[in-house]
């Protein structure tokens, strides 16, 4: 087809420019702004919207800078780092907005104000990257590719989300990992994930041979070899636990100022220093904690959960991952406990409450839970989400017995489409006691997971 000429008006959830098509349908062209003007070619067509490669940039729209990564336009990590950032930030805003209108059935008077990071660039603690092993020995490692998920483009140390120290231990692993990555557990297809600790960088390989003894020899050379690896983790599946191959089998992260034991699988957010300001809205929502019975539903390491037990409340936290639970009872203050599993089997025994906070994975929460709130007497849920998608969906599930309240967004992923989110739902019945708006929580700010 030949190429056709286009002027973009939006940005879509996914980070891809929106123009409409001559016929009138819309199209979705990854690498362009709103204003551009562009030559596009369409690459896949469906009814009510097609899909288009940007061929050349004819006139650039007022949002649209250079992007500083030298991988963008081939790398699929990035998706909005052609926008300047004030720019990024306004259109995360619409996103959330949308969402919630078009899909939970709520409509915001404008969208939210999204809080910057600190940090546009060289933010994140933890990073996962796919490795192919290819014919003829040959190895690519990186994210996968714009527009192209089943290619890989191989990226080093120079892309700029990893923390400085990250970047580097990444790039000392690549060195280190020898022709075919043999040093790897075996298998064609691997996830690596990059964690910075206190002590260092934690290695977790998924995917790859479960068995042999070249494992463990491998990952003990990684340690000796790759500066910044302090430890190996292998989990063959998702579904089974990770197992320590070398280095250090006990390693912390220190989370605004509290250390806590973390592995190979316990979440915290990625960003530090945007999630202080996410976290402390967090808890102001939440409201004066001194007598109030919280819900802390994915609770991660439970650091939300034992800032407002320490403050007065009445705690339970809900996690499924073993390694976090553990690490969020050791040196709990009183009233906190902890149930090891997941919240749809978990929530009833944690009820009542008079404030739930969910901080689901970005699936969001399981409808059974959404069910048992509804039903329950809860009088506020604070509701943290990475996807609007998914938030506006949990929503729409509430709304027969609850109403947002306050939205507020909050950038923990600059150059990416991606936004945090805290919803805050009142029960229709009336107010719930310690009004937020009212009753400020006079604490810092803290993390939650």
């Amino acid at each position: 087809m030949s190429p056709l000429e286009v002027r973009v008006r939006a940005i879509a959830g996914g980070g891809a420019g929106v123009a409409d098509l001559p016929d009138g349908r819309a199209v979705f062209v990854h690498g362009t702004a709103p204003g551009d003007r562009a030559l596009v070619r369409v690459s896949e067509e469906k009814p009510r919207w097609a899909r288009a490669e940007l061929v050349r940039l004819l006139e650039e729209g007022p949002g649209r800078r250079t992007p500083p990564c030298r991988f963008a336009g081939r790398c699929g990590g990035c998706t909005l780092e052609h926008l300047r950032y004030a720019e990024q930030l306004r259109w995360k805003g619409r996103f959330v907005a949308d969402a919630l209108e078009r899909i939970g059935g709520v409509a915001p008077a404008d969208p939210p104000e999204v809080t910057p990071s600190p940090r546009e660039v060289r933010y994140r603690s933890r990073v996962s990257f796919h490795l192919r092993r290819l014919r003829g020995g040959r190895v690519v490692a990186g994210f996968h590719a714009l527009g192209r998920p089943g290619r890989i483009v191989d990226v080093d140390g120079g892309c700029l989300l990893p923390e400085e120290p990250l970047a580097a231990a990444w790039d000392a692993l690549r060195d280190a990992w020898g022709p075919g990555a043999a040093l790897l557990p075996a298998g064609p297809r691997l996830r690596l994930t990059l964690r910075r600790v206190s002590e260092g960088v934690l290695l977790v390989v998924e995917g790859g041979a479960s068995a042999g003894d070249g494992r463990r020899a491998g990952a003990e050379e990684l340690v000796a070899r790759a500066e910044g690896i302090v430890a190996v983790w292998h989990r063959p599946r998702r579904s089974e636990p990770a197992e320590l191959l070398a280095g250090l089998a006990a390693t912390h992260e220190t989370w605004l100022g509290r250390r806590y034991a973390v592995g190979a699988s316990a979440f915290l957010q990625v960003n530090r220093d945007a999630a202080e300001a996410l976290h402390a809205a967090v808890l102001g929502q939440v409201g004066r904690p001194a007598g109030l019975r919280v819900v802390d539903a994915y609770a991660g390491v439970g650091a939300l959960g034992r800032r407002l037990a320490t403050d007065g409340a009445r705690v339970v936290a809900i996690e499924v991952d073993r390694e976090a639970a553990r690490a969020a009872l050791d040196g709990a203050p009183d009233g906190f406990r902890v149930l090891e599993g997941t919240v749809e089997e978990l929530l009833p025994e944690a009820l009542p409450a008079d404030v739930v906070v969910l901080n689901p994975p970005r699936s969001g929460v399981h409808e059974d839970v959404a069910a048992r709130l509804g039903a329950s007497g809860v009088e506020r849920i604070v509701y943290v989400s990475c996807d609007p998608a998914t938030l506006a969906r949990d929503v729409a599930r509430l709304g027969d017995a609850y109403e947002v309240r306050r939205v507020g967004a909050f950038d923990l992923f600059p150059q990416t489409a991606h936004v945090e989110t805290v919803a805050t739902l009142e029960r229709r019945s009336g107010p719930p006691r310690g009004s937020a708006a009212e009753e400020p929580h006079e604490g810092g700010p803290c993390a939650t997971t």
